[in-house]
């Protein structure tokens, strides 16, 4: 397929105390979310001043990538749009098109298969294109997940095998490690519906493909990391973070704070948090995880340690040229895991909303 354009989509965040109370309600319209908990989660903001990192690392991300793809072969434009922050995926959309563009790339800052973070943005671009009467006049088509890329887990498995041999030279034994890939977790009802239809029924697990491919990527950081230590090995688990839905509802569990506490009930010395469902460091990374998770490790006399994202680390960013040339070259497709390589588009029915049934953009028919 030949593309005039690349569209980097991402979820967006505050950029001042003032806007972090309209962000928060446009990220949960229509899911019922108490007014009492969006205050709780504005505080988390208004302590890091108002501002979420996450625009600023897409600057940044966005930045690297205008230098690397040309040096892969790679000349088109990148643009960068919002789901919930400006800029605004409505806004870019009528600029791209104003600019000539006509056959888009998105790459999606999510790696994983959900409603939330994919199907929900295939409907925010397909709205995008409405809202400017250019459905069949622009065409934009997503790059597959990328969970198992080698490009995405080279951080990652650096990152944690620098977190065990820091342990171990405190003194702990890798069987004293516990680590703890840690997800935004969702409703397990959505996790269910995760990923094609024709797929649903392989996966065992509540969480669908979500938690499939989570569990995917961490097996393949945690054999990275495990061989060159031998028969003394950390033990692992996929923990989630940042609920926010209703009591009453079951999300995929268990929570990391819970899990810690768990894991020095049996005994460990030691916890690596890694936020392996996450592209960057944003307020959820560093709320949930530095703050909270830390504070769990530290009241029950845990040695913490917490791994970095992928961000701009130039594996994950040659990770991307490669998803882009995948399309525009048919280059050979690179997957770890079993489960991949991912397809290209999406399943009708893929990740459905559970509660509107809406159009979007790049599904197969």
């Amino acid at each position: 397929m030949t593309y005039d354009a690349i569209l980097l989509v991402s979820f967006g965040g505050p950029e001042g105390p003032e806007e972090v109370m309209p962000y928060l309600e446009r990220v949960t319209a229509g899911r019922g979310v108490p007014r009492e908990r969006l205050e709780e989660v504005s505080h988390h903001y208004l302590a890091l001043g108002g501002v979420s990192p996450i625009n600023a690392q897409n600057r940044e991300l966005l930045a690297h990538l205008a230098r690397r793809l040309p040096e892969r072969g790679v000349s088109l434009p990148i643009y960068w749009g919002n789901r919930n922050s400006a800029p605004f995926f409505a806004d870019v959309i009528r600029e791209m098109y104003d600019n000539g563009h006509r056959k888009v790339l998105a790459f999606v800052t999510s790696a994983y298969s959900s409603y939330s973070g994919c199907r929900q943005y295939r409907e925010n671009l397909y709205e995008a294109l409405a809202v400017n009467n250019l459905v069949g006049s622009m065409r934009i088509d997503k790059i597959r997940h990328y969970f198992d890329h080698p490009g995405f887990l080279a951080p990652v498995i650096n990152g944690v095998a620098a977190s065990i041999e820091s342990m171990r030279e405190r003194g702990l034994a890798p069987h004293e490690i516990d680590v703890m890939f840690a997800t935004h977790s969702i409703p397990e009802s959505m996790g269910i519906q995760s990923g094609p239809p024709a797929l649903r029924s392989t996966f065992a697990q509540p969480g669908g493909a979500y938690e499939a491919q989570h569990r995917a990527a961490a097996e393949l950081v945690m054999a990275a990391v495990t061989e060159p230590l031998g028969d003394s090995t950390p033990s692992w688990q996929l923990v989630y973070q940042s609920r926010s839905g209703s009591p009453q509802v079951p999300w995929l569990e268990p929570d990391i704070n819970d899990a810690i506490a768990l894991a020095h009930d049996e005994g460990k010395k030691g916890v690596v948090v890694v936020p392996i469902g996450f592209v960057s460091d944003h307020v959820e990374v560093i709320w949930d995880l530095d703050n909270e998770a830390k504070e769990s490790a530290e009241a029950v006399g845990l040695t913490f340690s917490r791994v970095a994202t992928p961000g701009t680390h130039s594996a994950f960013i040659d990770a991307i040229a490669d998803l882009v040339l995948e399309r525009v070259e048919n280059a050979p497709v690179q997957a770890l895991s079993a489960l991949g390589p991912w397809p290209d588009s999406c399943a009708a029915g893929c990740c459905p909303n559970l509660r509107h049934d809406l159009p979007v953009i790049a599904e197969e028919t």
